[in-house]
C-alpha cells in the first residue's frame, strides 16, 4: 500500500506519447478532489471523472486538503489519473489527529470509478458512473478498541450527475447523487462494520451554482451508518470553490460533521487545493 501513491505517475509516464488535457472540458465541470480521492465534491464523489481529459486525452492532478473541526483534524494528499474520460484512478493517503489521545490515525485509499453513460453537459440524461474504493488503516487498534469488525474495507458507488445550463436565472445548476454500498466508520477511519452490523446502502447528493466561469457554491450531505452505536451522524458542508484556471482549483467550506466517536459538535472549515496537467 506504500507504493499505490506512484502508481498514476508510473501509468502517465507510459501514455506520455499521447495528448495531455487542454480544453477537453468546461471550466470547473470536473469538480474537486473528494475526502477519499475521487473527482467531485469535498465529500461526496461525483459521476464526473477528475481533470479536464477528453476521449482522446489523460490528465493527471495533485491535491491535498484539511478538514479543522472542534476536536479533531484531518489532513489528506494523493492524486487522481483520468484515462480518456473513460476511467479515473486515485489515491489519498488520510491522517486523521486526535489531540485528546495524542493519536494519528492514517488510511490508504485507492480508487477506481468507470463513466458508464453520457456527459453531465451534452447528453439528456445525466451522466451515471461507478466507483469503487478501496481502504486500509495503518494501525486499527483504535477501530479494534470500538468494536469495528474490521481494519480495512470496501465501498462500492454509483453516481449521476447533471449540469444544467443557465437553468437557475441565467447561472449554470449542477446536481449529483450518489448510492453508496458501504460498512466504513466515519469513512473507515474507525474501521469497517461491527460485530453486529455490516455493509449498509446510504445516500449523498450535491448541488453547486455557478456564479461565473470561475466561482461555484454550493452544499453537499452525505448518509452515513451508525455500526458502532456511537451516534454517527450524517455530514453536510456549505462550500465555495474559485477556478482560475485550469491548471488549479482552491475549494473552502464550513462543515458540519456531528458526532464523531462520541464528541458531539463537531464543526469548523474545510480548504483544498488541486493542481492538474
Amino acid at each position: 500500500m506504500r507504493k499505490a501513491g506512484y502508481i498514476l505517475v508510473i501509468l502517465a509516464s507510459i501514455f506520455q506519447a499521447h495528448a495531455w488535457a487542454g480544453d477537453g472540458k468546461i471550466l470547473a465541470t470536473p469538480g474537486v478532489a473528494q475526502a477519499e480521492g475521487s473527482g467531485g465534491g469535498g465529500l461526496v464523489p461525483w459521476a464526473q471523472l477528475a481533470g479536464y481529459a477528453a476521449s482522446d486525452e489523460i490528465a493527471l492532478n495533485g491535491f491535498c486538503s484539511r478538514a479543522q473541526v472542534s476536536d479533531y483534524r484531518l489532513d489528506v494528499c494523493g492524486a487522481q489519473l483520468n484515462l480518456y474520460d473513460r476511467v479515473e484512478l486515485s489515491f489519498a493517503r488520510q491522517k486523521f489527529d486526535v489531540p485528546a489521545l495524542s493519536t494519528q490515525l492514517e488510511q490508504d485509499i485507492i480508487g477506481l470509478k468507470v463513466r458508464l453513460y453520457g456527459d453531465i453537459v451534452y447528453s439528456a440524461w445525466p451522466q451515471i458512473s461507478a466507483g469503487w474504493q478501496h481502504k486500509s488503516l495503518k494501525d486499527g487498534a483504535v477501530a479494534n478498541l470500538l468494536g469495528a469488525e474490521d481494519t480495512s474495507g470496501d465501498d462500492i458507488y454509483l453516481a449521476a450527475s447533471k449540469l444544467h445550463l443557465g437553468a437557475l436565472q441565467g447561472y449554470n445548476l449542477l446536481w449529483n447523487v450518489t448510492a453508496r454500498y458501504t460498512a466504513a466508520n466515519e469513512m473507515g477511519l474507525l474501521g469497517y462494520g461491527s460485530a453486529s452490523e455490516g455493509k449498509s446502502l446510504q445516500l449523498e447528493s450535491s448541488a453547486a451554482v455557478f456564479i461565473n466561469r470561475h466561482w461555484a457554491v454550493g452544499v453537499e450531505y452525505r448518509q452515513k451508518p451508525d455500526n458502532l452505536g456511537l451516534k454517527e451522524d450524517d455530514w453536510a458542508d456549505v462550500f465555495v470553490a474559485w477556478f482560475p484556471n485550469k491548471s488549479f482549483s482552491v475549494t473552502a467550506a464550513y462543515v458540519d460533521l456531528g458526532t464523531i466517536a462520541g464528541a458531539p459538535d463537531q464543526t469548523g472549515w474545510y480548504l483544498s487545493f488541486v493542481g492538474s496537467l
